[in-house]
């Protein structure tokens, strides 16, 4: 008897790349033992409400997508008591988490995965009390250039569009005066940047090593970045970051299960590369292997 498989996709990932290759997907699925019901999102929070009111019916759900289309469907799944495994096949513009997870960026690799592929523990963020976020929650530079970033430069140009908005922004960086608080600790300071993050990569442009990223090890990686105050500090941590060493004044990275950022001006977040709320006071914590992706 064939398992039931949830296959969520959003029609303008990639260029709707999906097109492609999608009946050998299908193909795929089906030998795989699969029996497989579609889902297309018509707008942003479509895969939410699928995945929170279908999930349980199913087996397997899958996504097809970029990092937004995933992460909504995790902010489902968060509602369903054990929720079912998760597959991924990429199709967006940067793919972090795909990147991370070390996916194929190519449909039917991706999709063979899924039926060949082993369920890993996957650590969930919580931000606040009722948001989520797959891999990222961060803010100040260049934290707004993915979701600001106009859908048709992205589809058009994909990770250059990032790239480009990106640099137009070089001059106009804003700095945050924050108080962090994390399991066993605290930091003060004037920040560029923070990220919480359960991912070696964040929207392409930023890396961290490896050896330090687990996914399912109950902890983030939190990295700061302190307002450079001459060109020798941004000259240091443009080097820190790009060679990823983060054990300077300039560039702090902590690792924790549970973060408290409070700031002396409304800050505005993101979550998974789209709008995170704007907030003085937010608390985040590391829901430990709440779901299981298949990698």
């Amino acid at each position: 008897m064939k398992k039931r498989m949830m296959l969520i996709i959003n029609p303008m990932a990639g260029r709707s790349g999906y097109k492609n290759g999608f009946g050998e997907v299908m193909n795929i699925l089906d030998s795989g033992g699969y029996l497989t019901t579609v889902y297309f999102t018509q707008g942003r929070g479509d895969a939410t409400l699928f995945a929170a009111q279908h999930a349980a019916e199913y087996d397997t759900v899958a996504c097809i997508g970029g990092d937004g289309t995933l992460s909504e469907v995790v902010s489902g799944l968060m509602q369903v008591p054990n929720p079912p495994p998760l597959g991924y096949i990429p199709m967006g513009t940067t793919n972090d988490v795909a990147s991370t997870l070390g996916l194929p960026k190519n449909a039917t690799d991706a999709a063979l995965r899924i039926v060949t592929g082993t369920p890993t523990a996957f650590d969930v963020g919580s931000f606040g009390d009722k948001s989520f976020f797959t891999y990222v929650a961060a803010f100040g530079a260049f934290t707004a250039v993915s979701y600001e970033t106009p859908q048709n430069e992205k589809q058009a140009l994909g990770q250059l569009a990032y790239v480009l908005e990106a640099m137009s922004r070089l001059n106009s960086i804003d700095h945050y005066c924050a108080h962090v608080e994390y399991d066993g600790g605290t930091v003060d300071g004037d920040f560029i940047f923070g990220g919480v993050s359960n991912s070696t990569s964040v929207a392409g442009m930023v890396r961290l090593r490896k050896d330090l990223v687990s996914l399912g090890d109950g902890l983030f990686e939190t990295l700061l970045i302190r307002r450079p105050k001459q060109f020798g500090d941004l000259s240091r941590i443009i080097t820190g970051v790009l060679n990823q060493y983060y054990d300077n004044e300039n560039v702090i990275l902590v690792q924790s299960k549970n973060l408290r950022f409070t700031f002396q001006e409304p800050v505005a977040w993101t979550r998974d590369g789209e709008a995170g709320g704007v907030t003085t006071d937010v608390r985040l914590s590391n829901n430990h292997a709440a779901i299981h992706i298949i990698a």
